[in-house]
């Protein structure tokens, strides 16, 4: 491989073979009754906010907020960067976390980004830190091998923040909120199958697959059988048009959460291969980080997490491979991490009420002892993958 000059920006050779980086064009939100579609036709209560308006504030707040780090301190604090450490941010986003971590003296970081745009934008930076800084435009899933081509290894730390950054969510063009009208995309990188290719191309039980398991959603089959229908008349091609028809079938009217919320997240984590991606990460950074390293993963929902729990459970002695064997039973390996505290850390009232998204973070750390690596155990990656079909849908 070649060398990369002042560890600047690079990019592995499968990504190299695009032409130019994608346009984006920042959409203003687009507020209107797609927030409370059931609601539709009704005179609102003068007498104190009603949920639509309790909906319109939040979007607002939400959609305006520009992008803040989540847990910037706390996890800062978690990786106990050192002066010339050599860490990975492995979601560089808009850099809040390599800033952080280069403001300790003689740190050195390379930095993963799958968005074309956020590498693009953090030149910047890669300038400024006059070869302190790499920012790569890879995925979790070539996080060990990037390090390794840069003999970037082994690590003091890596850090992951997962999920959907604010600049892409607050983005209409990129697809990714039923906030604004824009086109069915979601995909992190600008290429390959994109959310409307799923939907109008998927079969029902696919398609049900994967809104009960990717967003736990009670009416999986309904809004399945719905989008079957639908895209027969007409596919689906913008955010507001897959909203309002969830709106429609599924109105979930005893919440403030729009029914759409639940099937968005699950098929943005589908045509992101999100969990599959996070599990590889996890299992690269296993293998690069020194004795003594940090692991901290910030998590923002349920399946994030449990994918992540479990993962430094069984490698720091707590989980199924560490509880009582039969007679006979071959002994676990020793722990390859020691986890540091049984909860996660949560955000801070005066974070959340900064930045509501904030809300259901959970930060887990665990520092790297010098046992060998753990393999991948069938229980932890049947966490990352649609199981067999299920009969429970609704």
């Amino acid at each position: 491989m070649k060398a990369v000059a002042e560890f600047g920006a690079w990019r592995p050779a499968c990504f190299r073979r695009l032409a130019g980086f994608m346009s984006i064009q920042t959409a203003q939100p687009q507020l209107s009754r797609l927030d409370e579609p059931e609601l539709a036709g009704r005179t609102a209560s003068r007498r104190r906010p009603s949920r639509v308006a309790r909906r319109l504030v939040r979007s607002m707040r939400m959609t305006s907020a520009p992008h803040i780090p989540v847990l910037r301190e706390e996890a800062i604090a978690a990786l106990g960067v050192h002066r010339g450490g050599r860490y990975i941010d492995a979601t560089f986003g808009a850099g809040g976390y390599t800033r952080a971590i280069m403001a300790q003296p003689e740190t050195r970081v390379l930095a993963f980004d799958r968005d074309q745009t956020a590498v693009k934008a953090g030149q910047a930076l890669v300038d400024e830190m006059r070869g302190r800084l790499t920012l790569v435009e890879a995925r979790f899933s070539q996080l060990e091998d990037v390090a390794r081509a840069l003999s970037f290894a082994p690590l003091d730390g890596v850090v992951f923040d997962i999920g959907v950054s604010s600049m892409q969510f607050d983005q209409a063009a990129r697809g990714f909120s039923f906030r604004a009208e824009g086109p069915l995309d979601m995909r992190m990188e600008g290429r390959g199958r994109s959310a409307a290719d799923l939907v109008n191309e998927a079969d029902a039980e696919t398609l049900a697959d994967i809104l009960y398991f990717y967003g736990e959603e009670r009416a999986a089959r309904r809004i399945a059988r719905a989008i079957v229908h639908d895209r027969e008349i007409a596919p689906f091609t913008t955010t507001r048009a897959l909203a309002e028809m969830i709106a429609r079938v599924a109105p979930n009217r005893a919440s403030d959460i729009h029914p759409a919320t639940k099937s968005f997240q699950a098929l943005r984590i589908a045509v992101n291969d999100e969990l599959q991606e996070l599990l590889k990460g996890l299992l690269g950074a296993e293998r690069l980080l020194t004795e003594g390293g940090r692991l901290v993963v910030v998590t923002f929902h349920s399946l994030e997490d449990r994918i992540v729990k479990q993962f430094l459970a069984e490698r720091c002695g707590r989980g199924e491979t560490g509880s009582r064997r039969l007679p006979g039973e071959t002994a676990p390996p020793p722990p390859s991490f020691v986890c540091e505290g049984r909860q996660p850390v949560t955000p801070a009232p005066g974070e959340t009420a900064a930045n509501p998204r904030a809300r259901s973070a959970k930060l887990r750390y665990a520092t790297r002892t010098a046992a060998a690596p753990y393999p991948l155990d069938e229980r932890l990656a049947r966490l990352a993958r649609l199981p067999d079909r299920d009969k429970g849908k609704a």
